[in-house]
């Protein structure tokens, strides 16, 4: 079998917190004083458009949030959309130490909207940690759909026998299986580095 040579990384759920689930909009209608039931279905309205970066920050609030007046800014929503954000501290190590040992291509592969997608490579310094990102925000295409792995090899030039992919949700690793990459389900983020040198990838 080949050696991995590319790895394609979920960043919500793995290096970093999930940015905007399910749990961060209950937090969110819990803090507002918002129909969370409400904010979930016009979230899931409009969760692709928003992902695949066809509906931007401000149209997104317009459709969930700011449909009506409020008693609080749309900056002020937005602020704490960010806030919701966190390092997995085992993970990330993980990852930058990856990137410095020159073994692999390190690429995001993951969804999430332009505006939240930048604000994480920028806080969080994942320029520094991935080569490249291919996030659904760019692409116009979210996993689980087979398009978007084979996109990644595509534009990575790499064999899907020659990819790891790791992400949290088992739904995107079986899809992932299913056109061929090596996959690994991420259950604990801060073992990560035990999980992969279970599987030969190692930065030393």
């Amino acid at each position: 079998m080949a050696d991995v040579s590319l790895l394609l990384w979920d960043v919500g759920g793995v290096v970093l917190s999930n940015g905007w689930d399910h749990r961060a909009r209950a937090a969110a209608a819990a803090r507002f004083g918002l129909d969370a039931a409400e904010l979930e279905r016009r979230h899931l309205s409009v969760d692709a458009a928003f992902e695949t970066g066809r509906l931007d920050w401000a149209g997104y609030l317009a459709a969930t949030v700011f449909y009506e007046t409020r008693a609080f800014s749309p900056e002020a929503f937005r602020q704490f959309m960010l806030e919701q954000s966190r390092e997995n501290p085992g993970a990330i190590a993980t990852a930058r130490a990856l990137r410095a040992s020159g073994r692999y291509t390190m690429a995001a592969l993951n969804n999430e909207s332009r505006e939240l997608n930048e604000y994480r490579i920028r806080t969080f310094g994942l320029a520094d940690v991935f080569h490249v990102f291919f996030s659904s925000c760019y692409t116009g295409l979210r996993k689980p759909d087979a398009a978007a792995y084979r996109y990644a090899l595509d534009l990575a030039q790499r064999p899907a026998e020659e990819a790891l992919f790791l992400d949290d949700r088992p739904e995107n690793v079986a899809a992932a299986a299913r056109v061929g990459l090596r996959t690994l389900e991420v259950r604990d983020p801060n073992r990560l580095g035990e999980e992969l040198a279970r599987v030969g990838v190692a930065s030393g």
